[in-house]
């Protein structure tokens, strides 16, 4: 069993190596397509990697839920993952979301700049 500094360490390093990961992702597709596909893949990468849920219903530790649901996957099937899924496909529309969102903002504020110009020539 894991101690409470071994927990917490262990989670620090997960949490950094993940965010290392979601940014280093994002920067990459962000410079080798656009930086809108970037910033796609940094928040799904992020909600993917770092949502956390329970490996079992009497864990009183949370870990990684995409951990959490291969395993599961692996062992018990598809029944003792399902909560681990869920909490995965809820993070992803809601990084999905906050995308579409960005793009909403920044296509209203192109076209408020856009027609702000052409409003003061008159």
């Amino acid at each position: 069993m894991l101690s409470n500094s071994s927990y917490l360490t262990g989670i620090y390093v997960y949490v950094g190596a993940a965010c290392a990961v979601a940014l280093c992702l994002g920067w990459w597709l962000g410079r080798r397509c656009s930086p809108t596909w970037g910033v796609l893949a940094l928040l799904l990468a992020a909600a993917l990697l770092l949502t956390p849920a329970y490996p079992a219903p009497q864990a009183a530790t949370m870990a990684p839920a995409l951990i959490v649901a291969v395993f599961q996957l692996l062992t018990v099937g598809y029944a003792g993952a399902e909560h681990a899924l869920r909490l995965l496909g809820a993070m992803a529309l809601v990084a999905l979301g906050t995308w579409l969102g960005l793009l909403l903002g920044r296509w209203l504020w192109r076209r408020r700049r856009a027609a702000s110009p052409a409003a003061t020539e008159r």
